[in-house]
Parts: structure tokens; C-alpha cells; sequence
């Protein structure tokens, strides 16, 4: 055999051992994942064994059976139908292309123990939780102490599962306080030290069942998917929804309240935690998505919302219980308080609109506090992945240095305060002045370092431009 030859043979070899390996790998992957009966959409847990159809399909031994029984009991003589003129039958490849791609459902594997997804030995204490939510997130000590007991305790409550006859409560929060505060960027950070499937969903698009919008198992669904459909690791996970103060109970209406209490009621049982059947990669059930049943009673179940008009409800209460006799207080006394939010409680949220089955299944409630100057100039600077670090890290590539002066620093915040969007703000002032830097850095390679100034940020000046050797202002305002 010729050197050419013996090449090409092993060439083909080489091809055959690959297309071989990557097969098997698919195989497997194939392997972790249930079948779906294509005709009643029941995972093959529910339906049992599943019989393998050309085409890719999946058909359950009761579906087949049926539909063995409607053949053989119709009416209709079906070798003749073959003969008769305007009959076609059914292309499974034709099928194929009609049904949208179903979604999967990871297997449980047999004999396999139910293990959490985070060790008892390995949860991190409060303290180290709140050390790593310091590192990202500025000031609200309180809340920041509070989450990280309540996490701390529901983990350990999920991964002994029981403790003899004393059964642990869930956990379940309540976060309050005003846009920007960061709400939401806690409960990401949280879910990030954690290593555990996180869904964030908006309240405000939950409608009772039957009515257009999300339902309510839908934000179940939501962390299915996040958990990469695997039930297991989904019922260990943490779901966040976001804007709960809008499913308040509306007031003086006489219009059926399908977004608001509705919503909230409907919600009891997966706060509480029950068995609940989800869609799997939709929001809501319909006959071309398989269901999957998911148990909540282990699921982290975090609220947030602003509550806009819940400061004057609190304010009222204040005042009526201080208003009597020589001690009374002014009725303006409350006026100013930036603390206000922290002297909630369950009789101000009642008022609001939220209705008291909801809220005993909320057991801890935490405020945070409004952004002020000073929190808004730690936030532009300190946390690991802040907003400037992201822009000299940005020049940094272009092999140019970005600086701040502490006097532009505080202009920005003064800015953003007025905006009264919180930290949000931040990030719109930032990316107006950095427009023109950015788009003119890289025009110019002897441009060494830049730095932002306080004249720049007030319009009254430009930043300074330093190059490589010597200072010179350009890029005026």
C-alpha cells in the first residue's frame, strides 16, 4: 500500500472515530432528557414507556392504544380510503414542520438521592453573605443584614429538609423602597454568590387564569427555564417579582379586579408551596406545550415594589397616634423624615391594598433607604463592577487612561438627584458626557490619559486631555 493511500485510509478512520464520538455524545444528551408524548404532551415519567415513531416523534402506549380502538371500532372501511378520490394521508415529515420544536424536561435519574443544590456544610454564614453583597452593593445595611439571615435559614431549612418534628417556615421577603435603590441588583447579586437559578418577573403583567396576561403559574415557569428545565435544581431556585405593590387592591371600584387581589389570592399557594403544573418555555398552557408538575414548597420567594403613596399612609398613622394633649406632635413632624419608610407595618400595608393572607406569608419585611448624595458618589466608584471602573476599563483597551475628579464626581450626583430615579440615573448622565470622549479617543493615538472635570460636567468647560509627553485641554464642552 502506498504512503498517499495509507494517509487517506487513516484520514477516513480519523472521520469515522469522530462522527462515531460526537454521536454518542448527542445520544447522551438525548439520554438526560424525558421524551414527550407528541399526541397528549405528558412527560414519559407520567405517561409511562414511550414507542419511538419515524420522524422524531413520540407516541405514549395509552395514546397508541386509543388510537388502535378508534380504527378498529370506526365505521370507516380504511383500505378503501387509499381508492377514493381527495384523500391524502398525513406526511410525518409534513408534521414535523407544523409543530413548534418541543421543550424538554431533564430526567430524574433512577435510584438517585435528592441532593440539594447547595451543602450544609458549604452555606455560607450571614456575615460572609452580606461581606460578599458589600463588595457590589452601597450602603443598606439593614436590608443587606436582613436578606442575608433569611437566606442563610431558608438554605439550611432546604438542605436538612426536616428537623425531626419542628418543621421551619419558608423564608419568604418583602422588599421596600422607593426606585433606584436597588431592589433588584440585590437579589441578582444574591442569587450570583449563591450559585442558585434565579427569575426575575413583573407583577404587573399577572392576570387571574382565563384573562389576557401571564398567569400566575407562568412565573414558575420562568425559573423551569433559568434551571435549564431540570425540576430538581428549579425547586431549590429563588424568583423575584418585581413591582408587587401594583397588585394592590383597587379601591372604590366596581369593575371585577382581575390584575389586582385576584392576583394575590392566586398567588397564596405558591407562596405557602404546593404542587403547581407549569408549561414548559411558555407562559401559558395550551395544547402544543408538554406540562411538567413543580413543587414550590423549597422555592425562595422575594417581593419588591415602591409603593408610592405608602410614605403619607404611614405618615397619617403617625400623626393620629401623637395628636392628643400637652405631648402631641406637629402634623408637620414627619414631613421630612428620610427614614419615614422603616416605621411600616403590616396595618400601613393592609391600608395600602395588600390583603392580610398575603402578607402573613411574607414573614419578613425590610425597608431601603432613598438614595442621597453622598451614596449616589460611593456608587459611581466603589463597588467592583461600578459605572466609571466600566469606562476605564473601556479606554483602558485603547490604552488610555480615564480619571474623575472628586468635584465632577459630586456634580454628577447632584444631577442625578434632581432626576429622583435613584442610582438609574447615574448611568443615563454618564453615557451623555462619555458620548463625545468615546467617539473622539480613537481618532487620535497620542491621546495618553483623560480626565473628567467639573467645569466639564456643568457645561462650563471641557475635560482634560493629556498626551503622551505633555497636558493640553481639548474636547471642549
Amino acid at each position: 500500500m502506498s504512503e498517499q493511500d495509507k494517509n487517506e485510509q487513516t484520514e477516513v478512520e480519523t472521520i469515522d472515530t469522530a462522527g462515531k464520538e460526537t454521536g454518542e455524545e448527542n445520544h447522551h444528551k438525548e439520554d438526560a432528557y424525558e421524551k414527550i408524548c407528541s399526541v397528549c404532551h405528558r412527560p414519559e415519567s407520567v405517561a409511562g414507556k414511550m414507542i419511538d415513531l419515524p420522524g422524531g416523534f413520540s407516541v405514549c402506549s395509552g395514546c397508541m392504544q386509543r388510537s388502535f380502538d378508534a380504527m378498529k371500532n370506526g365505521q370507516i372501511d380504511y383500505s378503501q380510503l387509499l381508492n377514493m378520490p381527495g384523500v391524502h394521508f398525513m406526511n410525518m415529515a409534513d408534521l414535523e414542520q407544523a409543530i413548534p420544536k418541543q421543550q424538554k424536561i431533564k430526567k430524574k435519574k433512577e435510584g438517585e438521592e435528592h441532593k440539594p443544590l447547595i451543602d450544609i456544610r458549604k452555606i455560607p454564614a450571614p456575615h460572609k453573605i452580606k461581606a460578599s453583597l458589600d463588595e457590589y452593593v452601597v450602603g443598606q445595611e439593614y436590608a443587606k443584614k436582613a436578606m442575608s439571615v433569611a437566606v442563610y435559614n431558608h438554605y439550611k431549612r432546604v438542605a436538612t429538609d426536616s428537623m425531626d418534628d419542628i418543621e421551619i417556615e419558608k423564608s419568604n421577603m418583602l422588599m421596600i423602597g422607593p426606585t433606584g435603590s436597588g431592589k433588584t441588583y440585590l437579589v441578582k447579586t444574591l442569587a450570583r454568590i449563591l450559585d442558585v437559578p434565579l427569575a426575575i418577573t413583573d407583577a404587573t403583567s399577572l392576570t387571574e387564569a382565563g384573562y389576557i396576561g401571564d398567569d400566575i403559574e407562568s412565573v414558575v415557569s420562568k425559573l423551569l427555564a433559568a434551571a435549564d428545565n431540570d425540576v430538581e435544581k428549579a425547586e431549590q431556585g429563588i424568583i423575584f417579582i418585581d413591582e408587587i405593590d401594583k397588585i394592590a387592591k383597587k379601591k372604590n371600584t366596581n369593575q371585577r379586579d382581575v390584575s389586582g387581589e385576584s392576583v394575590q389570592q392566586g398567588m397564596l399557594k405558591l407562596l405557602e408551596g404546593s404542587d403547581v403544573e407549569v408549561p414548559v418555555g411558555a407562559n401559558s398552557k395550551n395544547a402544543m406545550v408538554p406540562l411538567t408538575t413543580v413543587n414550590t414548597r423549597n422555592i425562595l420567594f422575594i417581593c419588591g415594589g415602591a409603593f408610592p403613596d405608602l410614605e403619607g399612609i404611614i405618615k397619617e398613622r403617625l400623626t393620629k397616634q401623637s395628636s392628643i394633649g400637652f405631648g402631641a406632635d406637629l402634623k408637620d413632624k414627619y414631613d421630612h423624615d428620610k427614614t419615614i419608610l422603616s416605621k411600616v407595618t403590616t396595618e400601613d400595608l393592609r391600608n395600602f391594598g395588600m390583603i392580610p393572607e398575603f402578607l402573613g406569608r411574607l414573614p419578613i419585611v425590610f425597608t431601603l433607604e432613598g438614595m442621597n448624595e453622598e451614596m449616589l458618589v460611593k456608587i459611581l466608584k466603589e463597588p467592583k463592577n461600578a459605572i466609571l471602573k466600566q469606562y476605564q476599563k473601556l479606554l483602558a483597551l485603547d490604552e488610555v487612561r480615564l480619571d474623575f475628579d472628586e468635584e465632577a464626581l459630586t456634580a454628577i450626583a447632584r444631577k442625578a438627584m434632581k432626576k429622583d430615579t435613584g442610582a438609574r440615573a447615574l448611568r443615563a448622565i454618564i453615557e451623555e458626557f462619555m458620548l463625545d470622549i468615546m467617539y473622539e479617543i480613537p481618532k487620535d493615538d497620542s491621546i495618553g490619559q483623560v480626565t473628567i472635570t467639573k467645569e466639564y460636567i456643568e457645561g462650563t468647560g471641557g475635560p482634560v486631555i493629556q498626551l503622551r509627553g505633555q497636558e493640553v485641554p481639548r474636547l471642549n464642552g
